[in-house]
């Protein structure tokens, strides 16, 4: 009879720890939305608010330098038989601010190819201030014949790039690999004029 009673009690226990559990468990999505809307540690979840009657202010990114403008160009070295090229030649962005531009590249040969690209900068103090946080040169591709890609790449200029730097420089040297592997590519100047379109 004792045991009974000891049994019973230790089945009421668990049954309260179980219970608190999962009390615990289900308030936790609610306090997890209370402590990122304090801190801003999850923009998405701000995001998706529904406030009614109101408009919703995300916080601004205090890392983009809006004083300034840079101007990007993006510029590609072929050195072999295929189409490459950026979908556009130049842009301008913000310091601090994350950009994309897409590359194209297609394998016009009748075999199957790998290749892969070498980024260069002009003026060479650029590079260690262009942040690439996705792009193409960091892999080694195989391509069918024909077969064409888009790429992009994502990238943030550091906000403490030197004041007197506005125009940056962005090549590429897209080689096959099994090859002699060329050297990085010296990047047109900003005083240089432009090649014509179509020349590497």
């Amino acid at each position: 009879m004792r045991l009974q009673r000891e049994n019973l009690r230790m089945v009421g226990k668990l049954g309260v720890i179980a219970l608190g559990m999962f009390a615990f468990g289900y308030a936790l999505v609610p306090l997890y939305k209370a402590i990122c809307e304090v801190t801003g540690i999850n923009i998405l979840a701000l995001s998706e608010r529904e406030v009614p009657g109101a408009k919703l202010k995300l916080p601004a990114n205090t890392q983009v330098d809006t004083s300034r403008l840079i101007t990007v160009e993006f510029d590609v070295n072929t050195r072999g038989p295929w189409d490459f090229k950026p979908e556009r030649r130049s842009m301008e962005v913000h310091p601090g601010q994350l950009s994309t531009v897409m590359y194209e590249f297609q394998n016009i040969q009748n075999r199957t190819m790998a290749a892969q690209a070498i980024p260069s900068y002009a003026p060479r103090q650029a590079a260690q201030h262009f942040n690439k946080l996705e792009c193409f040169c960091f892999t080694q591709y195989t391509l069918a014949p024909g077969e064409k890609k888009a790429w992009p790449v994502a990238f943030v200029i550091d906000p403490r790039l030197p004041k007197d730097v506005t125009t940056i420089t962005l090549s590429y040297t897209f080689f096959e690999v099994g090859g002699k592997v060329p050297a990085a590519p010296v990047a047109a100047t900003p005083t240089q004029p432009a090649l014509p379109e179509g020349r590497s």
